[in-house]
């Protein structure tokens, strides 16, 4: 009886013989693009249901305390769905994928295929101040890595079924399947080529339709462009740019300070309880907080404040034009605090929705500012779009994506130009303190990110351990010269001798085989001249776990060395050659542009 082994393996030969290998990327391109599509809708679903349960059903007909309890209740279930359920860490949905492309030759763990799925909802549905896009992108990365690797396709694929993951899940989630693609080239760094981009467009494109067979038409933010975009509100949307910029500044302070704060905490208990209160307080006290918040988005872009504003915890006067600035601003605010303390207190989710949110917010703020001081009367919809697209070019670094979503989303480019003007003044201002973005933060500074910078995207694809040589005949200080030739040069075909302490097996130095020449026929020496006495300082020390490949290529650069020796945790492991480095890293180039 034939086994599912063998069964698979038939099934590979087949697929070798009567399929090529591009149709194959084809037609996984097509699959990857449903299941991120089916994901997305199982997420969608089940946070919507718990929302409606809730917030719909019980707080608002019961207690309005429920707002300070169900964060907390949330962030409790997804502890013990993490712990006893999928017994694995789960990572934040985009920097997880990013860590797996830059380290981990695109290979993700089965787990991470469910695991948002089992914590994204409970934690959104529950009051988690963060979104569902990233935990979507998240599970359809982990499902077209493993298809990956169960068809045995190269680094090179799997990170491009990676991005039509990627595509796929903004297009089923959003109906942009432009602004989809152009998000997975611009944040996972794809290249642009004819290769990649007929994958990005089939995955796209059955993910949007997968959506359409659930959802029908309906869409996150359906709204239409009523007013016009006029040149005189030129210098207005310059303005919105540079507060854009600031803004997003500000995330991006806030999120990674509160990260920090959390990561200093050793017990998970703890950070829940700190992390879980300090979000109940907040959706308790701004009840808008809670979860994603595209109700708020929506309700601000028809004009109806009252409504995204509503159960203000003093009641304050909404028809007074300034209480509602104030609100407004308190709302761009807090909705960071609330994400990064939903984060710290182990919630699953993303921060593409409260990035939309604050951009939405702070446009409205801007908008209403301007035309109660009597500067001029813009559009409000229009600033609460633009606003969206201004901090998504500046906290996620992806101005082109911010660019067309918004367009997409509004069924039209009539705004096309504010839209621009103020996602490049943003994006500049933030990438100007923040090189990296929010995504990319972690990664970026231990130069572990893959950029469209092909140079250091090799280089950075490199496994280091596998360019490391071992057939260097080390020494050890006090060995005289009879004991380096009978031991060392006699039996190395190198020219170069590791010097060692014999207690620690630290490196202390290095001997050339031209340092020996001149006395080693000298027998009078054989007794008396030592290792210690001929060694020489290595011109530098590759250290592992320190050094990165870009640090490694300039210490050659700089030393001129031909060979340099490596250590790990103070002691030698062997050396490196520049002819060995230069190959690899040529292979890699192939294999990274085929």
């Amino acid at each position: 009886m034939p086994t599912t082994k063998n069964i698979f393996k038939k099934i590979l030969i087949w697929r070798y013989k009567h399929i090529s290998e591009r149709q194959f990327i084809y037609i996984l391109s097509i699959l990857v693009g449903f299941l991120a599509g089916f994901g997305a809708v199982i997420l969608k679903n089940v946070t919507h249901f718990f929302q409606h349960l809730l917030e719909g059903n019980v707080v608002r007909d019961y207690h309005h305390a429920f707002y300070f309890l169900f964060p907390i209740i949330g962030l409790t279930l997804v502890y013990f769905v993490i712990k006893y359920v999928i017994r694995n860490k789960v990572s934040h949905g985009i920097p997880s994928t990013l860590f797996a492309i830059s380290k981990r030759k695109g290979i993700m763990k089965r787990y991470q295929m469910f695991a948002s799925i089992l914590t994204a909802p409970i934690t959104v549905g529950f009051g988690g101040s963060v979104g569902l896009e990233g935990p979507t992108v998240a599970t359809g990365a982990a499902i077209s890595s493993n298809i990956a690797r169960w068809f045995h396709l190269n680094q090179t694929t799997r990170t491009l079924l990676i991005g039509c993951a990627a595509a796929g899940a903004l297009s089923s989630i959003f109906k942009a399947p432009i602004a989809a693609i152009i998000f997975a080239i611009e944040v996972f760094s794809l290249d642009l080529t004819i290769a990649s981009m007929l994958p990005l467009l089939l995955a796209s494109l059955s993910a949007i339709i997968t959506s359409r067979f659930f959802f029908g038409s309906d869409v996150l933010l359906p709204f239409v462009i009523e007013d016009p975009f006029k040149i005189n509100d030129i210098l207005y949307f310059i303005f919105l740019g540079i507060i854009g910029g600031l803004v997003s500044i500000y995330f991006t302070e806030v999120y990674d300070r509160i990260q920090k704060f959390f990561d200093k905490m050793s017990s998970p208990i703890k950070r829940l309880l700190v992390g879980g209160i300090g979000l109940g307080i907040l959706v308790y006290f701004i009840p808008p907080l809670y979860g994603e918040g595209f109700e708020v988005i929506n309700n601000l872009l028809v004009g109806n404040h009252e409504e995204a504003l509503r159960n203000n915890f003093m009641q304050l006067d909404l028809s007074n034009v300034w209480i509602v600035i104030l609100l407004l601003f308190g709302l761009v605010f807090f909705k960071i605090i609330a994400s990064a303390f939903t984060f710290g207190a182990g919630g699953v989710g993303g921060i593409f929705a409260p990035t939309l949110f604050m951009g939405s917010v702070m446009g409205n703020c801007v908008a209403k500012i301007i035309n109660t001081t009597g500067f001029s009367n813009v559009s409000e919809s229009n600033f609460t779009l633009v606003g969206m697209a201004g901090l998504m070019a500046g906290v996620l670094h992806a101005p082109l994506t911010a660019i067309f979503l918004i367009a997409e989303l509004t069924g039209g480019y009539e705004l096309f130009i504010p839209l621009m003007l103020t996602s490049t003044i943003s994006y500049s201002i933030a990438k100007y303190v923040h090189p990296y973005s929010v995504y990319a933060m972690q990664l970026g500074r231990k130069g572990e990110l893959i950029t469209h910078n092909k140079d250091h995207a090799v280089l950075t694809l490199m496994d280091i351990d596998k360019v490391i040589e071992n057939n260097f005949v080390p020494v050890y200080s006090d060995m005289n010269l009879e004991n380096m030739i009978k031991n060392a040069v006699v039996k190395s075909n190198r020219n170069i001798f590791p010097v060692l302490n014999k207690e620690s097996e630290k490196l202390i130095g290095i001997i050339l085989l031209d340092d020996l020449r001149p006395v080693m026929f000298d027998q009078a020496l054989y007794k008396t001249l030592f290792a210690r006495d001929v060694m020489q300082n290595p011109p530098e020390i590759i250290v592992i776990g320190k050094d990165k490949m870009t640090d490694i290529m300039k210490k050659f650069k700089e030393s001129g060395a031909w060979n340099l020796p490596v250590i790990k945790e103070e002691k030698y492991i062997g050396f490196i050659s520049k002819s060995k480095l230069l190959t690899a890293y040529r292979n890699k180039l192939i294999e990274v542009t085929a």
